[in-house]
């Protein structure tokens, strides 16, 4: 089912999400399933829980051909549970982002170029990868969204960030999470 994706200024999308204990569960199964067909409805490259309502550490990412990628290097179709992320050294890159929270508009974040993520697939076995550039950039914008933090609040630079017809016009958009 498409869920309803908050916008930012609801406070569910600022508040840290709880651990998921229990795997494999129906309502763990339809929550993934309604992320799924949320995100594909709006093209998304992934979603987090709390953008649907659900305070939980799962997100879900994956971009192959993408109206809203043309550019974007593939990610593989990943469910992470309770993730934890760990840069693989102290190199960053700053990029365009967007989010299905804060629609029509882009910013330049800085995120780690390398990392290594690991957490749990939906039946609770645990998995290890290890991610550069887009993909990375992808995992990050996620994850941070299970613990209240928006893209918009790690922007450095003001000036790069705002209302996507201001910021490109007659432009093709940049590549975004």
């Amino acid at each position: 089912m498409i869920r309803e994706v908050l916008r930012m200024g609801d406070p569910r999308l600022l508040a840290r999400s709880e651990e998921v204990e229990a795997f494999g569960t129906p309502e763990l199964l339809e929550l993934l399933q309604d992320m799924r067909d949320t995100m594909a409805h709006l093209n998304g490259a992934g979603l987090a829980a709390p953008q649907i309502g659900v305070g939980l550490r799962v997100v879900i990412f994956g971009v192959h051909a993408n109206p809203r990628y043309p550019d974007a290097e593939e990610v593989p179709d990943t469910v992470l549970i309770n993730p934890v992320l760990t840069p693989l050294d102290a190199e960053t890159e700053e990029g365009w982002e967007g989010c299905l929270s804060v629609p029509g508009m882009r910013g330049v974040v800085p995120r780690f170029k390398r990392l290594r993520y690991r957490g749990f697939d939906e039946n609770g076995k645990a998995f290890e990868r290890e991610a550069s550039d887009f993909h990375a950039r992808v995992v990050q914008h996620e994850v941070d969204h299970l613990d209240g933090i928006l893209y918009p609040m790690r922007i450095r630079d003001l000036a790069k960030f705002g209302f996507n017809e201001a910021l490109f016009p007659g432009e093709p958009l940049p590549q975004e999470d």
